[in-house]
């Protein structure tokens, strides 16, 4: 779905970010992933999670400028609120945001958030957090016709991913930029796959969305934010560690991998 479909202005809409050379930069890798992943299909409907955090605001601002080479969609905007603020002033300013731009969109106050980090719940509250989300976001989707659904998920979050999988899951795994559940009934798409972490919060930025704070008492002490601290570190002596870990992942050498022990 594009500007002109829901009757708001493109000129007004993108006026002053049309011609700058970053929206221009994302743009072409956001469109040039879905294109590589087959993430998108003409008459598709998208469900866009927003969180309210810098990443998603930039991910549903990008999908729904003009597209050059993408076939034709619409989408939905959904916000799950988590529940960790008893006043919901990120909820009302998710709200207010989707409202002045006339998104279609779903919003819900949950208790997920508070629940995962209650006290049956200690070990493990990030593991809870997510899988209630998502089973939501998945209800939402198959309720309003979305066969796909996009995350804000970005090229550092997938190698971050990998080295979580990796110290904590003991597996060789990461997200996938186009991936089938559900027996293929519904696909998790993410069209911020080839975009560093630091380009998309700057566009946010330099777009003033209304981004709100994660008020998830783990965030600051998560397994994500441990790994993110490592790979700024190892950075200092090799600026290229990110870039070389991500290139890995399409550079797998099987033969050279230990096979599975017999017993």
């Amino acid at each position: 779905m594009n500007g002109k479909e829901k009757g708001i202005n493109l000129e007004d809409h993108q006026g002053k970010k049309k011609n700058n050379k970053l929206f221009l930069h994302l743009k072409k890798w956001l469109e040039k992933a879905v294109l590589d992943y087959d993430m998108i299909a003409e008459g598709d409907k998208v469900l866009i999670g927003v969180s309210g955090g810098a990443d998603s605001y930039a991910l549903l601002d990008l999908l729904d400028s003009p597209m050059i080479f993408v076939p034709k969609f619409s989408f939905l905007a959904v916000h799950i609120d988590m529940g960790f603020d008893p006043d919901y002033v990120a909820y009302r300013e998710i709200e207010k945001y989707f409202q002045a731009h006339r998104y279609p969109c779903v919003m819900e106050k949950t208790d997920i958030g508070v629940l995962a980090h209650s006290k049956f719940n200690r070990k493990n509250p990030c593991f809870l957090c997510s899988r209630l989300r998502r089973k939501r976001i998945f209800e939402i989707a198959a309720a309003h016709g979305c066969s796909k659904i996009a995350f804000a998920h970005h090229r550092d979050d997938i190698i971050e991913t990998l080295l979580i999988n990796l110290f904590y899951g003991r597996e060789i795994s990461t997200m996938l930029p186009n991936q089938t559940i559900f027996g293929g009934k519904l696909r998790i798409i993410r069209p911020l796959a080839y975009l560093q972490e630091g380009l998309v919060k700057k566009y946010s930025r330099e777009c003033a969305f209304p981004t709100v704070k994660n008020e998830c008492p783990t965030s600051g002490n998560s397994r994500r934010s441990y790994v993110k601290k490592l790979l700024d570190q190892l950075e200092v002596d090799n600026p290229q560690i990110r870039h070389n870990i991500y290139t890995a992942l399409s550079h797998v050498k099987p033969d050279y991998l230990l096979p599975k022990p017999k017993r």
